[in-house]
């Protein structure tokens, strides 16, 4: 009777799906990296409340947040070309859009997907920052630049770490969703080495096992973050007491 469960084919599977790891991660980066840019920018133009910007991104972020990203990734995929056609076709210009790299609608999918959910993150976390603390900088002379790197910025991030930490741990995940683009990762790389040895089950665990793995790193490095970054008590402000600076 053959091993319903190959439990040493766990383990060697997973060196092989490795080799697939640097595409994930630079899926996982470099989307966090511009999405977050982009994010920024959202969260700027509705605290600024500019005229057209703010009804454009209003519209854009809802619609991506309420859309599947499987959806978005399709778009990207099949839409971005049919674009780049119309553009030939109207504007007389030659783009070759078959030379266009899959990978590309891949970035432009996922970094839109995490602009428009960092934007709120951003947003809150800028304007949970303290308005005394403001007021007290530019009464000490510093100027709006000096203000923005040392006070605004560094608290804001502190605010947004937890959940830029979740927006990674999700994006890393969602990137498994890669395939439908024909960009081969860790996960369209378990689907095509298991359909070679049908073990299925096996691969997906290694695949699940990786994953995992991941996932508790990036949890550990934002754990450390937090606690660089955090302020002792002791030193948030003066202490007083009858009277008398402590």
């Amino acid at each position: 009777m053959p091993d319903i469960i190959d439990f040493k084919l766990i383990f060697t599977q997973i060196p092989t799906l490795l080799t697939y790891l640097p595409m994930t991660l630079l899926i996982t980066v470099f989307s966090m990296i511009f999405g977050v840019i982009l994010g920024l920018f959202i969260a700027v133009v509705k605290l600024k409340k500019i005229p057209v910007l703010t009804q454009i991104t209003q519209v854009g972020v809802s619609f991506v947040r309420g859309t599947p990203l499987l959806v978005q990734l399709y778009l990207s995929y099949y839409g971005i070309p049919v674009v780049l056609r119309y553009i030939n076709y109207f504007y007389d210009t030659n783009l070759n859009i078959n030379a266009i790299p899959s990978l590309l609608f891949v970035l432009i999918a996922f970094a839109l997907n995490e602009a428009a959910y960092s934007s709120e993150t951003i947003r809150s976390a800028l304007q949970a920052v303290s308005k005394g603390q403001i007021e007290a900088a530019y009464s000490l002379g510093m100027s709006y630049r000096q203000v923005l790197t040392r006070i605004i910025l560094p608290e804001a991030l502190v605010i947004a770490l937890p959940n830029f930490g979740n927006a990674l741990i999700g994006l890393l995940k969602g990137t498994s969703l890669a395939f439908v683009c024909a960009v081969i990762e860790m996960t369209a790389a378990a689907k095509i080495l298991a359909g070679h040895n049908y073990r299925y089950f096996e691969v997906y665990i290694s695949l699940a096992l990786i994953y995992w793995f991941l996932t508790m790193i990036i949890e550990l490095l934002v754990k450390w973050l937090e606690h660089k970054m955090m302020i002792p008590e002791s030193y948030s402000a003066p202490n007083y007491r009858q009277g008398k600076l402590l």
